[in-house]
């Protein structure tokens, strides 16, 4: 097994790593979260708010939506406007103001609207996030870039439910 090392990026910019390792944390974090919340956000909907199944599959369906449209526009306006880092900071940060707002929701209608933030900030961030990662990486090792930062994404994913089922298992009433 092949360890990412600086070589494998750009040598024009102090930059390269520094991006692709930061971009790979803050995703690594941003799924912790998302995976910690979404898996029982549709319990909390039917338990707690009385919420129909048919209308989590509309939440799920327009968040889902949201996410798939914005991210063409986000795309298109990154490469329109040449500067990538404000599209990611803005969607990652809309993306982590909207999940802690879903303790303090009264009703399924603000659970759409922050679910539908909470994409749309994906939606933004996604294509210049990964055209930022090509930029901050020499053709050669793109792989070795985007599976660093897969990886990091990929251990977020799985740590998000085991951290949500230790603090169930510490608080079930909580």
């Amino acid at each position: 097994m092949q360890v990412t090392t600086p070589e494998d990026f750009t040598d024009d910019s102090a930059d390269s790593l520094r991006n692709v390792r930061a971009l790979g944390i803050v995703s690594l974090l941003t799924d912790v979260s998302s995976e910690a919340i979404y898996p029982i956000l549709p319990l909390f909907l039917t338990n707690v708010l009385g919420v129909p199944v048919t209308i989590i599959g509309l939440i799920e369906s327009l968040a889902e939506a949201t996410s798939s449209i914005t991210r063409v526009i986000s795309g298109w306006l990154s490469d329109r406007m040449g500067r990538r880092r404000p599209l990611v900071l803005f969607g990652y940060s809309l993306s982590n103001l909207a999940k802690p707002a879903l303790a303090l929701v009264p009703s399924w209608p603000s659970v759409l609207a922050l679910r539908m933030a909470d994409r749309l900030g994906k939606g933004i961030r996604t294509a210049p996030r990964d055209a930022l990662i090509a930029d901050s990486s020499a053709p050669t090792k793109r792989g070795a870039a985007f599976g660093l930062h897969r990886a990091l994404d990929t251990a977020g994913a799985a740590i998000g439910p085991l951290a949500a089922w230790l603090v169930l298992t510490l608080s079930p009433d909580g």
